[in-house]
């Protein structure tokens, strides 16, 4: 990526308080952007990145930071729509108010910030989306039917999105992470019986014998947003260790 790739750009990310919306975020600003990181917790988003609080399931309150944003900056050329919840259990296991819960966030939450984004992109010169996906979208996974289901639905809503913004020459794309070393998953690993073991199995499970990180997954963010990749739109690129398509031997 060129130096300076986003010198002048306001990069909008949700979800900028830790993991991947933290790198994002950050390396936007590493970048030239005018990085901006809305958060439940602002006060977590470091400088030189503007943390604004904005819950993705409260409308009103994206509405206010976007323009918030937009007041500070003049614009927004670059939304990342990060913010996202992990739910672990089978069909049988999770209720209808949990199934709801993470739809609200994963899958209403970037329609929600759509909304109040698309009028300032269409006025940019170089609009780009990116939504984060996850790997859970394209692989079955074990006691992750409603995270899955909601990543299936961000899937196929960032190819609807792409096709319906074309016409305002906003360009929309997804990356599908695989098992990524973020507090979340830290978080998971903490009340496992066996937490070595855990996260040994899940370093297994991806080709590459490990988890994904965080910048790794930021720099393909930065690249479907840059002008490297002004012809790409409807793509979902794979950050996650070669899990989705290769089929190796154990070692």
């Amino acid at each position: 990526m060129r130096s300076g790739e986003f010198a002048g750009a306001v990069a909008v990310v949700t979800g900028a308080g830790s993991g991947i919306g933290l790198a994002t975020a950050r390396a936007f600003a590493e970048h030239g952007a005018n990085a901006v990181g809305i958060d439940l917790d602002p006060a977590a988003v470091p400088a030189p990145v503007r943390g604004l609080r904005a819950d993705v399931t409260d409308e009103a309150s994206l509405r206010a930071a976007v323009d918030a944003a937009v007041e500070r900056f003049g614009g927004i050329d670059v939304v990342v729509n990060c913010a996202g919840i992990g739910a672990q259990g089978t069909v049988e296991q999770n209720g209808d108010d949990e199934w709801r819960r993470v739809y609200d966030v994963n899958v209403l939450g970037i329609v929600r910030m759509m909304r109040v984004t698309l009028p300032h992109l269409r006025r940019s010169a170089r609009a780009a989306v990116v939504n984060v996906c996850s790997i859970a979208a394209t692989a079955g996974l074990p006691n992750r039917a409603v995270y899955s289901a909601s990543k299936g639905a961000v899937l196929s809503l960032t190819l609807a999105m792409a096709a319906d913004a074309l016409a305002d020459r906003v360009r929309v794309n997804c990356v599908n992470p695989g098992t990524a070393d973020t507090p979340w998953v830290q978080r998971l690993l903490s009340v496992a019986p066996d937490p070595r073991a855990e996260r040994a199995a899940l370093e297994a499970r991806q080709p590459m014998g490990r988890l994904v990180t965080a910048d790794e997954v930021a720099a393909a963010i930065l690249y479907l947003a840059s002008s490297s990749a002004a012809s790409t739109t409807g793509t979902v690129l794979a950050v996650d260790g070669g899990m989705q398509g290769l089929r190796v031997r154990a070692r």
